[in-house]
């Protein structure tokens, strides 16, 4: 079963001395096997090479990072709490060797991937896509793959450093959100427009995993994907009475979630306030901001509901904006498995998975609004004739996207197209 890390010493202290922050690192060879109550100090375990511990009468285990380290012309192991000292490539092999391993069996040993997102366990996407997935993955693999999950961003980092932490090996896998990083994925923004999703989360995830497959490889060659996906309807959610009209967003300081997001609330009159999602509990309590945009599927494990008075949502068969998701795994540690563990991550990916990120979405949606409307708090939706003129000011902002895109070299109004077509094609 896959391991949802909470704090990964009691009282976020370690014996090792180690910061929580660095609690699950890979700082030293004593962390593949990991000790009681989540600390990294095995227990009775014995290093036999960087990466790899042997907890007694236990078989080895592989960290993720591993294949890569022994590819090196040196590879360093623990001798005590602070020294080290250099073994050769053979020298490591030969340890192997020593416990009945040769080789190749030593890289066909268990493998641990460490996967981090920016949530609370209770939120949708973690609860029905990230351990789910993390399980059938070891169920899959028959147990060779183990994955620890870490929510809340446990082994340090904030959300809009996900993508790099992928990237660079500080993690085997994660869940990002692109537009924490504005410019650097541009394409991603068709999928997040004004109206250009449906209100199903899981078939607007098919269509954007399509989408991506066209226009975003390029830009996600430096990780292994796994998938991507989109949230539900966009709902506004604010302290006061619901906005009933598009006069009413005038003056009002709202929580944006990307780009495209904000320049649409900033049409309609907003002052928007760009933060990635944990932080809007606290910019609500603050009053920093009088609310906010974000999905119903959120909300409880944000306890937004506590903290606002009045839920707006946006009527019609399209949601007012998106956000879009990636789950993705380090390319290193991808590479280096075996290919019948690379056959196991293979099957739980690509379109299927990002359908089933999608699903989970929309299950967290339908359990949100529940929580909220048993608030009593006010649950208001936007007539028609209100809705129209929010697509009309919608238009504008993909007409300005589209001009934006074209002027950098990239073909806006064809992703744009291509993405409706897809929604579409999925949807309707």
């Amino acid at each position: 079963m896959a391991r949802i890390i909470g704090s990964p010493c009691p009282g976020g202290k370690c014996p090792t001395g180690r910061p929580a922050s660095r609690q699950g690192s890979a700082a030293g060879p004593e962390t593949a096997a990991g000790g009681k109550n989540g600390c990294n100090k095995p227990d009775r375990a014995v290093s036999i090479g960087a990466g790899i511990t042997r907890p007694t009468g236990k078989a080895p285990v592989l960290r993720a990072g591993f294949a890569r380290t022994i590819a090196r012309r040196d590879a360093t192991v623990a001798i005590g709490r602070r020294k080290t000292v250099k073994l050769g490539v053979k020298t490591i092999l030969a340890a192997a060797a020593a416990l009945g391993l040769s080789a190749g069996a030593s890289l066909a040993q268990d493998v641990t991937l460490r996967c981090q997102h920016f949530l609370s366990p209770k939120g949708s996407v973690p609860k029905f896509f990230i351990v789910p997935w993390a399980e059938k993955v070891e169920k899959d693999s028959g147990g060779r793959i183990k994955v620890e999950v870490y929510p809340a961003m446990q082994l340090g980092g904030k959300p809009p450093a996900l993508y790099d932490q992928i990237r660079d090996g500080v993690i085997d896998c994660g869940w990002a959100i692109p537009a924490y990083t504005p410019g650097r994925f541009p394409e991603a923004e068709a999928m997040e427009l004004p109206f250009m999703t449906s209100r199903s989360a899981e078939k607007s995830s098919m269509a954007a995993w399509e989408f991506t497959q066209k226009y975003l490889q390029e830009r996600f060659a430096d990780v292994h994907l796994v998938a991507v996906h989109v949230h539900g309807p966009g709902v506004i959610h604010k302290k006061g009475p619901a906005i009933r009209k598009v006069e009413d967003f005038k003056g009002l300081k709202l929580r944006g979630p990307s780009r495209q997001a904000n320049k649409l609330l900033e049409a309609l009159g907003a002052t928007t306030v760009g933060m990635p999602v944990p932080a809007f509990p606290e910019a609500l309590s603050k009053g920093v901001v009088d609310g906010g945009v974000i999905p119903w599927e959120v909300v409880p494990a944000l306890k937004v509901e506590e903290l606002t008075d009045s839920h707006t949502e946006i009527g019609g068969d399209r949601s007012m904006y998106n956000t879009y998701f990636i789950w993705a795994m380090n390319k290193n540690t991808y590479e280096a498995l075996p290919d019948d563990l690379k056959a196991v991550i293979d099957a739980n990916s690509g379109f299927e998975a990002s359908a089933w990120a999608g699903r989970a979405m929309d299950q967290g949606d339908v359990l949100g609004k529940e929580k909220v409307a048993a608030t009593g708090n006010e649950i208001y939706t936007l007539p028609e004739e209100e809705v129209a003129k929010i697509r009309a000011v919608g238009d504008k902002v993909i007409e300005a996207w589209i001009a934006e895109m074209e002027g950098a070299g990239l073909p806006g109004k064809a992703m744009v197209e291509d993405a409706r077509a897809l929604v579409a094609k999925y949807s309707d």
